[in-house]
């Protein structure tokens, strides 16, 4: 009934999961929503929430920061949401990025 994703990033197994059960049903629901990831690892005190937008302009970005920037790296875990939703932005909503 609510979305759930079964992860390995990085080699480690985690879960990904939403509570809004439209994101299975309704692609509108899908511009701007929230994902919770857990991994269940000592460094991980809680569940991280994240936002995520699939309606960003990816060239605003861009121009902020150069290609070969350390900021354009992005976590794991950011790649493996935009297998799903590609050119998604991710805010990890005050947590440290991990992954």
């Amino acid at each position: 009934r609510l979305p759930v994703w079964l992860c390995s990033v990085s080699g480690r197994h985690s879960v990904l999961f939403g509570t809004d059960s439209r994101l299975l049903s309704d692609w509108k629901s899908e511009r701007i929503f929230h994902l919770y990831f857990y991994s269940g690892q000592r460094e991980q005190t809680r569940t991280a929430h994240l936002t995520i937008d699939t309606h960003s302009h990816h060239w605003e970005e861009a121009r902020r920061e150069g290609p070969c920037s350390p900021g354009q790296r992005r976590p794991a875990l950011e790649m493996a949401i935009r297998t799903r939703w590609p050119g998604a932005t991710v805010s990890w909503n005050g947590t440290d990025p991990f992954f």
